[in-house]
């Protein structure tokens, strides 16, 4: 994620973490690709385990968010991305 973040800075950007801790306005987590993250802003809502953050990156490790969803407790990336594009078929193995 930070090869890809750097190359998005000043821009909006989309990332889904597992949330490690959270500390007044300051959210720390690991990416997709088990990379730390830390997401600036305070959401409206607790946290569940893994959420989705819209926001502008400000550094190669760092995105401040406008737009914070949770995905719950467990997460995965397969399901969430066919969920999002109205896909909800079984992926077969043939």
């Amino acid at each position: 994620m930070q090869e890809l973040l750097r190359l998005y800075v000043g821009r909006k950007v989309r990332a889904v973490i597992q949330v490690l801790r959270s500390d007044g306005g300051v959210v720390t987590g690991k990416s997709t690709d088990e990379n730390q993250i830390i997401i600036k802003g305070s959401p409206s809502f607790p946290l569940s385990s893994f959420v989705e953050v819209i926001g502008i990156a400000d550094s190669d490790k760092s995105i401040r968010a406008e737009i914070w969803t949770n995905f719950g407790t467990t997460f995965d990336p397969i399901v969430k991305s066919l969920d999002f594009w109205g896909v909800r078929q079984p992926i077969s193995s043939k």
